[in-house]
């Protein structure tokens, strides 16, 4: 959008005016102090108290624009100048008696250069031009899985993932989705330039663009090596919480979170049932497990063995991981045989739908 000819004249001769009236004032007070000139507000960061986010630009000369970004732009004591734009797709925006300007790839602070040589070289005389962000759209960071705020995230500069995590209003505290173990971070381009450290491991070569974190070790050592980075464009997944599930005899049969471990032992996961209920069958419990092709996986365990303490290398190895299932029966013989087990699988099946695992 371009100023009317006549508008444009009006501002040149108004700022003609002024500049005389300017140097009129200055001669006559030759002996007064130079009175203090008007300087552009500082940029700096403003955080919305509520959620974290940036209100308003506030970033300074460091922010590199993008398509999407609304800037708003003011040049000292010209108003007529003031506008608000939208970069476009291609990069440029529209601005008064300008026409096309390239803003995608600069900072502020060069943006903030480049209108100014541009409107001094042809129409004002040492403009003081200030550009603003006010909405931004250019960084986006994907915030997913096991968080209390999931969603797109602006990046308005340098975060790093415990920020980012808290962008997201931290790891989720909802029983039904409980954040797990590891972060996964997603970049295009790879991750591989990252220092290997204890916490933080690259996946196999299928997923280069991956690497996996460790939220304890992060979370307990804010360790720099493991708080990275988060770059625009990255997706940071929190893995929800394993769950391990217990039938039959028990006091309290139902699904256990796993929340910050991989596996607990089956003693463990006994208690975590709160112990045997009536007439347990003991040494005819098994462990439920899925295969990698897809099929049911029965390992039997004698629990009176292990409470005793009698356990070998093979009831050493039982330890529960994620969805595996704990099966005790009862003197009645329930769960007993391969009925007892789809039994069993239907139940869990129907806590897993009413918790939203």
């Amino acid at each position: 959008m371009r100023l009317p000819f006549t508008l444009l004249v009006s501002i040149l001769l108004l700022r003609g005016v002024a500049r005389g009236q300017e140097s009129q004032q200055q001669n006559s007070n030759e002996d007064r102090p130079s009175a203090v000139q008007p300087v552009a507000p500082t940029p700096e960061t403003s955080v919305d108290p509520a959620d974290g986010s940036p209100s308003g630009e506030r970033m300074g000369p460091d922010y590199t624009l993008g398509p999407e970004d609304v800037l708003s732009i003011s040049v000292l004591s010209v108003p007529e100048l003031d506008q608000t734009v939208r970069v476009e797709n291609d990069g440029s925006i529209e601005v008064k008696l300008l026409g096309r300007v390239k803003a995608a790839g600069l900072k502020t602070k060069e943006l903030q250069a480049e209108l100014a040589a541009e409107w001094g070289e042809k129409y004002l005389e040492d403009p003081e031009v200030t550009v603003y962000v006010t909405e931004f759209h250019a960084r986006p960071v994907s915030v997913i899985g096991a968080v209390e705020k999931p969603g797109l995230y602006q990046l308005p500069s340098t975060r790093t993932l415990i920020e980012v995590l808290s962008m997201a209003g931290g790891l989720s505290k909802r029983s039904s989705g409980a954040a797990g173990r590891y972060v996964l971070v997603t970049r295009k381009g790879g991750l591989q330039n990252l220092p290997r450290v204890p916490g933080l491991q690259a996946l196999p070569p299928e997923h280069p663009n991956q690497v996996r974190i460790d939220l304890r070790q992060l979370m307990a050592s804010h360790d720099e090596a493991l708080n990275i980075e988060i770059k625009p464009y990255d997706v940071v997944s929190v893995a929800k919480a394993g769950v391990v599930y217990v039938v039959g005899a028990v006091k309290k049969p139902g699904g256990f979170l796993l929340e910050d471990q991989d596996s607990v032992t089956v003693l463990q996961a006994l208690a975590m049932a709160e112990g045997f209920g009536p007439d347990p069958k003991k040494k005819d419990a098994r462990v439920v497990r899925r295969g990698e092709d897809g099929s049911n996986v029965t390992i039997p365990v004698d629990l009176g063995r292990l409470m005793r303490g009698r356990d070998d290398e093979r009831d050493q190895a039982l330890d529960l991981f994620a969805n595996d299932i704990l099966i005790v029966p009862d003197s009645t013989g329930k769960y007993l045989g391969k009925r007892g087990v789809e039994e069993a699988i239907t139940i869990i099946s129907g806590i897993a739908i009413w918790r939203g695992l």
